[in-house]
């Protein structure tokens, strides 16, 4: 087939077609790239919020284990700050607790010399030193905390009295309790340096 000749008009569509066809990829290709930038730069956005927010995880996690352990140490300190006050008030109280102590055998050794003179005079004056000896020893005592344990009579407490022996009960309402007490016993501010010795009723 012969080329048929083309009008002028037909030459500038055809070549308006061509410019358009060469145009329009360029243009969609250009399109493309600059959305694939956009997507590119939105997921940067995210994954640096993403790390911003892990990081600021991770430190407010670090902040709340400091808190707990310094919580910790500040209560740890205060036990052991009551603990050591409480152990020096403690020594303050018992420091002389054996002076205290080898003295209650002497104060024994006074009563039963009072007992022996139980049938003399109080005008005798070997009486009269004994008694005064006696209870200038009761005055230190007290003065020093130190409070004869209250046992006859009473219910038998093994974090006071130790028994020494069991009798028959004189009376029914004796039974269980202390009937006699043979040594007294002595509490050194409401702590026994000396238990009671006692003999307790069936």
């Amino acid at each position: 087939m012969a080329d048929e000749k083309k009008t002028p008009d037909q030459e500038q569509k055809i070549e308006e077609v061509k410019e358009k066809a060469g145009q329009e990829p360029k243009e969609s290709v250009s399109e493309n790239q600059e959305e694939e930038k956009k997507d590119n730069k939105k997921e940067d956005k995210k994954s640096k919020k993403d790390k911003t927010h892990e990081q600021i995880e991770k430190l407010e996690k670090e902040v709340a284990e400091i808190k707990d352990k310094h919580l910790r140490l500040q209560a740890e300190f205060d036990n052991f700050r009551k603990r050591t006050l409480k152990e020096k008030m403690d020594l303050l109280k018992s420091g002389g607790e054996t002076v205290l102590t080898s003295i209650l055998p002497v104060i024994d050794d006074l009563e039963r010399a009072l007992a022996a003179f139980g049938e003399v005079e109080d005008e005798n004056p070997f009486k009269q030193g004994i008694i005064l000896i006696y209870n200038k020893f009761q005055d230190f005592l007290k003065q020093n905390g130190i409070k004869e344990i209250d046992a006859k009579g009473k219910e038998f407490d093994t974090d006071l009295h130790e028994a020494i022996t069991k009798i028959p009960a004189p009376a029914e309402e004796l039974k269980g309790k202390i009937v006699d007490v043979v040594q007294r016993g002595y509490l050194l501010n409401d702590k026994v340096i000396r238990f009671a010795k006692v003999v307790i009723g069936e």
